[in-house]
């Protein structure tokens, strides 16, 4: 304490001292035409302590001397000053020369000013001598106290950080002059905010005196810092801020499920991802540090059931797998952990940043549709199966405890035209018409099993219905078969093969037999191999003047059970033939042509017989448009033809001008005698776009 009373004592006193020893006691104004009069300005340097000089108030000693040498004691001289803040500031008594400060100076508003003296004569103004310039500096005194500009602050730090961990650093600002003295020489202090943070007196950097602050303990701190100048001394003036200390969150802490034990039903025809219910686990901290994953760990529904994290919500959401069936299991339990998404390794000692707890769902009883034995049926039926033959049959039953009565059903929607017919009662599946493989080998139906108590509970299931084939169809001829034989041919040659067919479809495949008819076995003309369905001539030489055409009839036997035969045509032309055995002519033109006519005569004669057809046809239409009566009874015409007469009418009395009723009535016009003192003009008007009529349609309505 003694020390630093020494050190003020020392500041106080220095300055005063220093400007005892270097100013001198007045300031003379040399004449300009003596040899040490200054020709230059005269600068002079005073210091002031400036702030919170009272008004008016005057250094005798520093001032009262001003003036010139030039005639002591004159009373033609007047003393002028100008420059910064005379006049305002300072004032200079123009007999004397005192200069006096007439306002408080403020050295943070303007730190010095540079005034001008001059000596001028009393009546005229005019300068008795060089004007002289000196400088006045305002002594600083400390009268500003710190500002902090940029408060209040706020600031982070995370919670758990260790003793001494730097949180922020402030600033404060003094006016008052950094070089002279202690003025603006800043000390920092904690007024509140201890134990939990301490600052540095010279830097003002701000941290943490406890060490593992918890935030969720507490987060938010309020530290207020002062800030005093002179070094910190007494008397010093001082400034204070407020600094907001928020802690922020790291993961502390692990998720903890509100309970330990969960309790959730469903019914069993729940639809599968349903949401069962929802499980939260309670972490405090906050963030990303509070994500937590869900998962089942253990239990006996872990195929059944899964569990999904709501990133929104923080908890975990158990959904349906696969179906419930109530009469199987009526219970499930399982273990399900949250464990934390993002752990810090720095406080893995603190334990596992997980926790479980256990979830019991009971299974409740639902009407369920009833059930098939097997998801669809093939069934298989021989085609000549009989009427009301049972060809298969379906089952079904009630799952439910109550094993309600089934009813079973053929959907017609599939069974448009009513080929099967089921029991009701026990599924049986039956015959209603004929089957035919040949027209349809499968047979798709849907069969209905509905719930007697309940009708609203409905299964359907697919049943594919195979038709079997059986030897029901004869063997035909592939296409129809026209052989050609040369009259001239060699024995025992091949006129045709033949080929079969069958609409069966038999497990081993077709094998066909061929024969003639058993009158025809000893036919001397042709003969037939059975197996390859070849047809042989025999005879050496045929004439087609005697017989143009042989029909042949072929027997064709399949391979069925029982066997199955047809009896098909061959027919054989006999041509005429070249050397080589090529075919020239089969048909009636060999027959013609011994009369001198080839086949281009006869078509041309054809030909113009059609003409003359086509030319009497005409001829008879022409005569019969000629032959058309001419006169038109058609209402409309008759009214479109005038009549006008050069006479004038007798009026309503005159009823022998004419007769209105041959008007009206054309067709009475042979009875009608016409007036002989009277002769009509006849006009005719023609519709307008129509073909005007022919006059003696006129002529005979007049007449």
């Amino acid at each position: 304490m003694p020390e630093r009373l020494a050190e003020m004592l020392l500041d106080l006193w220095t300055p005063l001292i220093i400007l005892w020893i270097a100013l001198p006691p007045c300031i003379y104004m040399a004449p300009m035409n003596q040899s040490h009069v200054l020709t230059d300005s005269l600068a002079v340097l005073l210091s002031l302590w400036g702030d919170d000089t009272a008004i008016l108030w005057v250094w005798e000693g520093l001032f009262s001397c001003l003036h010139t040498d030039l005639d002591p004691g004159s009373k033609k001289i007047k003393y002028i000053l100008s420059g910064d803040g005379a006049g305002t500031i300072f004032q200079i008594n123009d007999v004397t020369g005192d200069i006096h400060a007439i306002k408080r100076l403020d050295r943070e508003e303007k730190a010095e000013y540079t005034l001008t003296a001059q000596a001028v004569d009393w009546e005229t103004n005019k300068p008795l001598e060089p004007p002289s310039e000196f400088i006045i500096k305002v002594q600083d005194i400390n009268d500003n106290a710190p500002e902090f500009l940029n408060g209040p602050y706020h600031a982070t730090v995370p919670e758990m950080s260790i003793l001494g961990t730097s949180v922020t650093n402030v600033t404060a600002t003094d006016a008052d002059d950094p070089v002279y003295g202690n003025s603006a020489k800043l000390v920092y202090s904690i007024l509140e905010g201890q134990p939990y943070f301490s600052i540095e007196p010279e830097t003002a950097i701000i941290k943490t005196a406890l060490p593992n602050m918890d935030r969720e303990a507490k987060e938010e701190y309020l530290v207020v810092i002062q800030a005093k100048d002179m070094g910190g001394h007494s008397g010093g003036l001082s400034g204070t801020t407020t600094l907001t200390v928020t802690l922020t969150d790291v993961n502390d802490n692990p998720p903890k499920f509100a309970q330990s034990l969960y309790h959730f039903s469903v019914p069993e025809d729940v639809v599968l991802g349903t949401a069962i219910g929802r499980v939260k686990a309670n972490d405090q901290d906050v963030g990303e540090n509070a994500q937590s994953s869900y998962d089942i760990i253990d239990g006996d529904g872990t195929a059944l059931f899964e569990i999904t994290s709501d990133a929104q919500a923080q908890d975990g959401i158990i959904r349906l797998r696969k179906p419930l069936d109530f009469e199987t299991k009526k219970s499930y339990t399982l273990k399900v952990e949250a464990a934390n998404v993002h752990i810090d390794p720095r406080f893995s000692s603190r334990g596992p940043f997980k926790d479980t707890a256990t979830v019991k769902i009971v299974v409740e009883d639902a009407d369920e549709p009833p059930v098939f034995s097997s998801p669809t049926y093939l069934l298989e039926v021989h085609e000549n199966a009989a009427l009301n033959s049972v060809i298969g049959q379906v089952t079904a039953r009630d799952p439910d405890i109550t094993s309600s009565p089934i009813r079973f059903s053929i959907d017609r929607h599939t069974d448009l035209e009513r080929q099967f017919n089921i029991n009701a009662d026990d599924g049986k599946i039956t015959l209603a018409t004929p089957l035919d493989r040949e027209l349809s080998v499968w047979h798709n139906i849907t069969i209905i099993a509905t719930e007697i108590r309940n009708h609203s509970q409905i299964s359907r299931v697919p049943v594919a219905i195979k038709v079997l084939d059986v030897n029901d169809n004869a063997p035909e001829f592939a296409s129809e078969y026209e052989a050609f034989l040369c009259e001239n041919g060699k024995p025992g040659q091949v006129i045709q093969t033949v080929s079969a067919m069958d609409k069966d479809d038999p497990k081993n495949g077709h094998y066909f037999l061929y024969s003639l008819l058993p009158e025809m076995v000893n036919n001397p003309n042709f003969t037939i191999k059975k197996n390859e369905g070849k047809c042989i001539s025999f005879h050496n030489g045929f004439n087609r003047q005697k017989q143009e055409v042989y029909l042949l009839p072929i027997i064709i036997s399949d391979s069925g059970n029982p066997p199955l035969s047809s009896t098909s045509t061959l027919t054989i032309r006999v041509c005429g033939c070249s050397n080589d055995g090529v075919v020239q002519s089969c048909n009636v033109e060999a027959y013609v042509l011994p009369i001198g006519l080839s086949m281009g005569a006869l078509i041309a004669i054809l030909a113009c017989i059609i003409l003359l057809l086509v030319i009497v046809v005409l001829f008879v239409t022409l005569r019969r448009h000629k032959n058309e009566p001419l006169i038109i009874k058609d209402d409309e015409d008759v009214r479109e033809n005038i009549i006008r007469y050069d006479d004038e009418g007798g009026g309503e009395e005159d009823t022998e001008a004419f007769d209105i009723a041959t008007l009206q009535n054309p067709d009475g016009i042979n009875g009608f005698l016409p007036r002989k003192d009277i002769k009509p003009d006849l006009q005719f008007m023609p519709r307008q776009g129509l073909a005007p009529r022919n006059l003696t349609d006129c002529f005979l309505f007049c007449s």
